[in-house]
C-alpha cells in the first residue's frame, strides 16, 4: 500500500452542487469595454433593421455572446453556454437555435451587415481610443512617427466543401483571407481594421485585394487622420510583403498618399548591382530587433539609384539588406555570395537607412497578431455559407477588438498589456470568485488568493474611471 506522502496533490471528494462560484469572472475586463465604449449601443442601432420588434433577444447581443465566447476560448457557437450558465455576468443569452437564425438572418444580407457592423466598430474604436489618453495608438502620431497598419493573408484549411472554399497554393483546401492589423508598437499588442474573406485560390499579389482591404482599414480609422476628401494622409503608413509590392498597389497608395513600406522584388540583374554597391562601400550595419542596436552580420544600402524603376510612381526608395544566414539555413536562388539579400520600397523621403529597415522588418508582428485571430476563431470557420463566414469574420474581430481595447484602457503600466490570448484566459479570464447579491446590488468576489486578482480589480476600476472622467 502507498505511503500517503507520497501522493503529490490532495485528493478531495467530488460531487455537484448550487454554489455561488462565477467561471470566467476575469471576463469582466471585457464586459467593462463594451460598456465603456459604447459599442453595444452603437451595435444595436446599427443591426436594428434586421432584429424582429418583439425578438426576445437582439441580433448585437447575439454577435456580442459570441465575440465573447470567442474571446474566452470558445470556438463554435455552442460554445455560447460557458456564457449561457452564468446570467450575473453576461446576462441572458440566446440558445444555440437562435443564435444559428440570427446569423442565418444576417447573412441574407451580408454587404449591408458587414457594413453596418464596421460602422458600429469604427464608432466603439474612436471612444476606445479616446479613452486610452496617452496610451493611445493616435497620440502623438505625425508623419516622422506614422501609424502603421500592416497587411498580410493566410491560409485557412476546412475540412468539409464550404462555400467558396477552393485548394489553395500549399496543396491545402480552405480560404485565403487579408488582413489589415493595426500596430500598437512595442509597447502593445494590435487590432484588427479589416478581414477580407477570399477563395483558398485568391492570388497572394492580386492588388485590387490589396486596395481593397487597405480602403476598409482606413474607414474605420477616426475622424482626423485623413484628408476631409477621404484621401489618406503621411501620418498613416501601409506595411506589407513582397505580395504588396505590386506596381498598381504602390502607385494607389501614392495617389491616395499614403507612407508606404512594402517588400520589393529584385531584378535578375541583383548580383551586379550589389558588387557595385561593395565597390562603393556604402553598406551600412543594420540594427536589432529587440535593442535598436547594431545587428551581428547583416547590413543595409540603398538601391534607389542603381534600378531601372520605370513604371514605378516617383519618390519611391528601393533599399536593400544582407544577412549572414543562420546556421542550417538554406540560401535561396536570390542570395548572393552566402548572403541573405532582400529588399523593400518605400516613399519616406528622409531617415537613417537603418532606421526604415528597421520600421519594415518589424511588420513580422503582423504575424503575431494573425495568430492570435486564430486562437480567436480565425483558425476555424463554423459555418457552411460564404456571406455566413464574412458575418463570422466581423464577430473574430469583435473578439479581437475587445482585448486589444480592454489592454489599452485597463492594463497600462502591466505586463498583461503585451499578452497573448491563452495567457489572458489563464491568468485573468478564468480567475475564480462568487457572485453575491448584497444591498440589492450584485458583487463579485475576486478570490483573494488568485495571483492575478489585484490586476483584475485594478482593470475594472480603470475602465469605469476612463468613463467617469470623459
Amino acid at each position: 500500500m502507498s505511503h500517503p506522502t507520497l501522493f503529490f496533490y490532495p485528493r478531495p471528494r467530488v460531487d455537484i452542487a448550487e454554489v455561488p462560484a462565477a467561471a470566467h469572472a476575469g471576463a469582466v475586463l471585457l464586459t467593462g469595454t463594451i460598456h465603456a465604449t459604447g459599442l453595444a449601443p452603437s451595435l444595436r442601432e446599427a443591426l436594428d433593421p434586421w432584429t424582429k420588434p418583439l425578438a426576445e433577444h437582439h441580433a448585437s447581443k447575439v454577435l456580442l455572446d459570441l465575440a465573447m465566447t470567442l474571446a474566452i476560448g470558445g470556438e463554435h457557437a455552442s460554445d455560447t453556454d460557458l456564457l449561457r450558465c452564468e446570467p450575473g455576468l453576461f446576462g441572458d443569452v440566446a440558445s444555440a437555435p437562435t443564435i444559428s437564425r440570427n446569423l442565418t438572418t444576417l447573412a441574407e444580407d451580408a454587404p449591408a451587415v458587414v457594413e453596418a457592423i464596421s460602422q458600429a466598430r469604427r464608432i466603439a474604436r474612436e471612444r476606445a481610443w479616446a479613452l486610452a489618453g496617452d496610451h493611445s495608438p493616435v497620440r502623438r502620431v505625425s508623419a516622422q512617427n506614422p501609424l502603421v497598419i500592416d497587411l498580410d493573408a493566410t491560409l485557412i484549411n476546412v475540412h468539409s466543401e464550404k462555400e467558396q472554399a477552393a485548394p489553395t497554393f500549399k496543396r491545402g483546401f480552405g480560404y485565403h483571407p487579408l488582413c489589415a492589423f493595426l500596430d500598437h508598437g512595442s509597447e502593445g499588442t494590435g487590432e484588427p481594421l479589416a478581414i477580407h474573406l477570399r477563395p483558398g485560390n485568391a492570388g497572394s499579389n492580386t492588388a485590387a485585394d490589396h486596395i481593397t482591404i487597405t480602403r476598409q482599414a482606413l474607414a474605420q480609422l477616426p475622424a482626423g487622420l485623413l484628408s476631409s476628401g477621404g484621401r489618406g494622409s503621411k501620418k498613416v503608413l501601409i506595411r506589407t510583403d513582397g505580395a504588396g509590392g505590386t506596381k498598381d498597389f504602390v502607385k494607389w497608395l501614392t495617389g491616395q498618399r499614403l507612407a508606404y513600406s512594402v517588400g520589393f522584388t529584385l531584378p535578375a540583374n541583383t548580383p551586379d548591382l550589389l558588387e557595385r554597391i561593395d565597390e562603393a562601400k556604402t553598406w551600412t550595419p543594420a540594427y536589432d530587433t529587440d535593442t535598436d542596436g547594431i545587428r551581428d552580420g547583416a547590413w543595409v544600402a540603398e538601391l534607389t539609384g542603381l534600378l531601372d524603376l520605370q513604371g514605378w510612381p516617383p519618390g519611391m526608395r528601393v533599399i536593400v539588406r544582407k544577412e549572414r544566414p543562420h546556421p542550417g539555413a538554406q540560401l535561396r536562388i536570390t542570395d548572393h555570395e552566402g548572403m541573405r539579400i532582400t529588399a523593400f520600397a518605400t516613399n519616406t523621403p528622409r531617415g537613417q537607412l537603418p532606421v526604415l529597415e528597421l520600421r519594415h522588418r518589424r511588420r513580422a508582428r503582423c504575424e503575431d497578431r494573425i495568430r492570435n485571430a486564430k486562437d480567436m476563431g480565425l483558425m476555424k470557420f463554423p459555418l457552411q455559407g460564404f456571406a455566413q463566414n464574412q458575418v463570422w469574420c466581423q464577430i473574430i474581430q469583435l473578439a479581437s477588438e475587445l482585448v486589444a481595447w480592454m489592454q489599452t484602457i485597463a492594463l497600462t503600466g502591466h505586463d498583461a498589456r503585451k499578452w497573448e490570448p491563452k495567457r489572458l484566459r489563464a491568468r485573468l479570464f478564468e480567475i475564480p470568485a462568487t457572485l453575491v447579491r448584497r444591498s440589492r446590488h450584485n458583487l463579485l468576489h475576486l478570490a483573494q488568493h488568485a495571483p492575478e486578482a489585484r490586476t483584475v480589480l485594478t482593470g475594472v476600476n480603470r475602465l469605469r474611471i476612463a468613463v467617469a472622467q470623459t
